[in-house]
């Protein structure tokens, strides 16, 4: 069976039970509201992101590059990159998903050579001697972060899938652990002083519902789970990063309950890129 077909009556099933939970919560529940907007939002992105890999791999690189797109707008405006910085990213954002389907095998070093000297491009370009160190390194930066980890997205197959998954109920798994065991107690402490809301609560509980995801859609290994905890963990980290140097609390405000579009893949990014790491070795 593949993961496709096992995901889609797992995926459909839970947000049927989530959306009956959400719509009987009392309305003295504070998070009531801010609950029900994320599940439209879920409700909305997980047929999308289903029916992509429906579609085949064209459908997955297609899909992968109008997330690229988005994601750099909303990284452009957070890091305070140029025009010109923006369209290298952009052009990547559509280029890397395409050469992940077509030519996966130009995917090597000799271009991750030449998209970091394309990064620093615009800067030289312009000789701009006051910020051209700065944004070199901020656009480099997200060329790896966005453009390269959507194109895992192409390149790992149902792998993929399956990340994807194990990433959004793992969100769900961080919330529900904290709200369980982030009160008080040795779970309760706080991971890191960029989010200030994370626990290790939150941790435990993003391991087993990432675990229990992989192993529903038959792609539980040790390395690839790891690969994804640790992208659930590191991704949100390393946006709230940015976030905070930028002096902004969301990516965006256009998704609801989440922001933008950053603040709900930014775990999937790294988690990709880290299961890449581990699979085609």
């Amino acid at each position: 069976m593949s993961a496709l077909s096992r995901a889609v009556p797992v995926v459909a099933g839970v947000l049927g039970t989530a959306g009956i939970a959400v719509a009987a919560l009392p309305a003295r529940v504070r998070m009531r509201t801010e609950l029900r907007r994320r599940w439209r939002t879920w409700a909305f992105a997980a047929p999308l992101f289903l029916g992509a890999f429906f579609l085949g791999t064209g459908g997955v690189a297609v899909f992968a590059a109008g997330l690229g797109v988005v994601a750099v707008a909303e990284y452009v405006r957070m890091a305070g990159l140029t025009r010109a910085d923006q369209s290298v990213l952009v052009l990547a954002a559509m280029a890397l998903p395409g050469l992940a389907w077509l030519a996966p095998g130009a995917l090597g070093p000799q271009l991750a050579l030449g998209a970091l000297l394309l990064a620093a491009g615009p800067a030289l370009l312009t000789a701009d001697a006051a910020t051209g160190f700065t944004r070199a390194c901020r656009t480099a930066f997200g060329l790896l972060w966005i453009p390269l980890g959507l194109a895992c997205l192409v390149l790992l197959g149902e792998t993929a899938l399956a990340v994807g998954v194990a990433v959004a109920f793992g969100d769900v798994g961080a919330w529900c652990g904290g709200m369980a065991l982030g009160r008080s107690g040795p779970f309760a402490r706080r991971l890191s002083a960029l989010s200030p809301h994370k626990t290790w609560a939150g941790v435990l509980g993003c391991a087993a519902a990432t675990a229990g995801a992989l192993a529903v859609l038959g792609a539980f290994t040790f390395p690839v789970w790891a690969a994804v905890l640790a992208g659930c963990v590191l991704g949100d980290l390393l946006e709230s990063m940015v976030k905070r140097e930028a002096g902004v609390k969301d990516a965006g405000s256009w998704l609801p309950g989440f922001g933008g579009l950053l603040d709900r893949i930014d775990s999937l990014l790294v988690a990709l890129l880290l299961t890449a790491g581990v699979t085609f070795r």
